[in-house]
Parts: C-alpha cells; sequence; structure tokens
C-alpha cells in the first residue's frame, strides 16, 4: 500500500480509503490510485478488507442440495443473484446446506453478511435460527405465515390460473394437476403445496373435477406417472404440470401410452424453465417461471436491508409468463355413442 502512496502521490491514508471502500474519496484522487494499483499489480486483501470495513461483501444462497436437485429454474435464479451482485460490489456464494444446525454453524463464522434461503418450506426451521444469530436474511419463496419476513416469491396462484385460463379457453372441460413428490423433509415446501391449493381452490370455483397427480423428481418416475393418468383418469384430456425434473418423462409416458401430444392430451408446464420446456420432445408450452427477476429482486431486497436495516419489509411475488411451444391444442372430438337397437327410446 505505501508502494501505492508513493506512485500515486497521496497518503497511506488515502489509499487505505479507496481499497477498504471506508470514506469517500476524490474521483480524481481514487483514478490515480487505482492507476497506480494496476501499474504495480496490487491486488486488495478480501479478509484485510472486510475487517477494515466489517463488511464481507457476500451474501449466500443457501440451498438445500440433498433434498432438491438444482434445476435450470433455480440455476436461474443464482445466476441472476450472482450478477445482481456484482453490480452492487458484493459477491454471492453457494452454500448447499440441508439442515438448521448446518446453516448455524456456516453462518456463526462471520463469513457472510446475509443469507437467502432458497427452497422455503411452510414451516421453515431455517428462519428462527437465523433469528437468533441476529443475521439479515431473505426468502427466496415464502413460509405458511411470511408476516414480518421480507420475501420474493413467484405468484403460483397466478400461474395456475394463468395456466387454466388458457386450457379452458381451448375448450377442455378435464384437467388434472402434476406435481413433485417430496420426501418429509421437505414437506410443506412452498411451490408444490401453494400451487395445489391454488389448483383446488380454482377447480371449485370453475366447477371442474379435480385430479391429482405425483411423481419423484426424475423422468422414469414421470413415464411412470403418465401410465398411471391414462389408466386411472382416461377422460383428462390436460395437465398442468409443476415438476421440471420429470416433465419429459411424463410427456414421454402419455406419447407411450398413446396419447398424442397435444392431439389427444394437451401439457403445459408450470413454473418451469425455457431452457427446460425445450428439451421434451415435443417442447412443452409453460408458464414459464420468473428466475432471473427472481433472483435479481431478492438480491436488491436483501442489499437494501443491509443499507438500512429500518426499511420497509418487501413482500413481492412476481408473475410468470405463458410461453406456447405447441403442446396444448382443442381437446379432441369424440364421436357421437352409437345407439344399440335394445336401447329404450325416449318417448
Amino acid at each position: 500500500m505505501q508502494d501505492v502512496a508513493d506512485r500515486a502521490g497521496v497518503s497511506l491514508t488515502t489509499v487505505s480509503f479507496v481499497v477498504n471502500d471506508t470514506k469517500p474519496v476524490a474521483a480524481a484522487t481514487r483514478a490515480r490510485v487505482e492507476a497506480a494499483m494496476t501499474a504495480l499489480g496490487y491486488r486488495r486483501n478480501v479478509l484485510a478488507r472486510a475487517l477494515a470495513s466489517r463488511r464481507s461483501r457476500i451474501v449466500a444462497l443457501a440451498f438445500p442440495a440433498l433434498s432438491h436437485r438444482l434445476g435450470s429454474t433455480a440455476l436461474a435464479v443464482v445466476t441472476a443473484a450472482a450478477s445482481a451482485a456484482n453490480e452492487r460490489g458484493f459477491n454471492v456464494v453457494l452454500w448447499p446446506v440441508d439442515d438448521a444446525a448446518q446453516l448455524e454453524d456456516y453462518v456463526a463464522g462471520g463469513l457472510v453478511d446475509g443469507v437467502l434461503l432458497m427452497e422455503v418450506t411452510a414451516d421453515d426451521p431455517r428462519v428462527p435460527v437465523l433469528q437468533r444469530l441476529g443475521t439479515p436474511f431473505g426468502l427466496v419463496g415464502r413460509t405458511a405465515a411470511p408476516d414480518g419476513l421480507a420475501f420474493v416469491d413467484m405468484d403460483f396462484a397466478g400461474m395456475v390460473a394463468a395456466g387454466l385460463d388458457h386450457l379452458l379457453g381451448l375448450g377442455h372441460q378435464r384437467v388434472a394437476l402434476f406435481l413433485g413428490e417430496l420426501g418429509p423433509a421437505l414437506a410443506g415446501y412452498g411451490p408444490v403445496a401453494r400451487t395445489e391449493a391454488a389448483y383446488l381452490d380454482e377447480a371449485r370455483r370453475r366447477g371442474l373435477d379435480p385430479v391429482v397427480v405425483r411423481s419423484a423428481q426424475d423422468p422414469r418416475s414421470g413415464h411412470v406417472a403418465a401410465a398411471r393418468l391414462v389408466a386411472d383418469h382416461p377422460g383428462v384430456t390436460a395437465v398442468l404440470a409443476l415438476n421440471e425434473a420429470a416433465l419429459y418423462g411424463f410427456v414421454n409416458g402419455l406419447v407411450g401410452g398413446g396419447r398424442s401430444v397435444p392431439g389427444s392430451m394437451s401439457v403445459l408446464g408450470l413454473a418451469t424453465s425455457a431452457e427446460a420446456i425445450s428439451t421434451a420432445d415435443p417442447p412443452v408450452s409453460a408458464v414459464v417461471a420468473p428466475g432471473p427477476e427472481l433472483g435479481r429482486h431478492s438480491v436488491h431486497m436483501l442489499l437494501d436491508r443491509l443499507a438500512d436495516p429500518a426499511a420497509a419489509v418487501v413482500h413481492e411475488l412476481l408473475p410468470g409468463e405463458l410461453h406456447l411451444a405447441g403442446s396444448t391444442a382443442p381437446p379432441p372430438i369424440l364421436p357421437p355413442r352409437t345407439r344399440h337397437p335394445m336401447e329404450g327410446s325416449d318417448a
């Protein structure tokens, strides 16, 4: 730092202000210091800077990697969050932590300024840990009772309504819901719970007969679920699908079971990434998840909170967008039932 100060013609204190960003420095002076740093090959010591400013300028995304695969939607959230944080002088780390005790060990080390919890459940055990430790945090998703908790979430109810509007508008009268099946560790997982509740509410409101089919989050399980749907509910002509990892197998299972898509069965994904729907054969229409927006808005929410702890608590729901890729169409027109000669007349 002294070499930098000598080359720039400033004091060591001024170089410290620039390096640690602890006090304002005139633009021309900062430019001279940064030019000297570049010429001398000086690199900021991240740990020293954190000690000087009492900020690591790092935020963590806590992702339960053992319970969830990092699918394309989640990856879009992480990528956008990292980009948004970088624009504000912060870095993002991904913590694959699966239980509250492990999260506490990570946070207690003081390595991050704040935490964003991903894959939030209805009664998420990680929330009271962060509250007890006094760690600034936000939710990418929401709990069953999010009052007082800052969150940015997808509008699952709105996506279900938009999906049903599209399918019913095409003329379908029997629309099933295909969901991911989660283990006991993620009971009450927000996207699944909210989507199912919204579907059942909409079915009641619209006078539909609800059908819910579940499978594990993999293509083979999706294939089996499709066969089960065709066998048990032959009158269903359209499906809303919230199971991104199993979607490819589900569509192929429908085709393998004699249902052409969209000829005799329409499929519409929910909260699915644009990349995921393009891998199915045929490609699947979907109400696409706002993954990038979710990542950006969540990071800004947390960083605004770090800058001003007294700021209002953010509750934000982001809508999905309908992308049509050819997997939805009007239902097949069934031939009229042939009257048996021995059936009685209406007379």
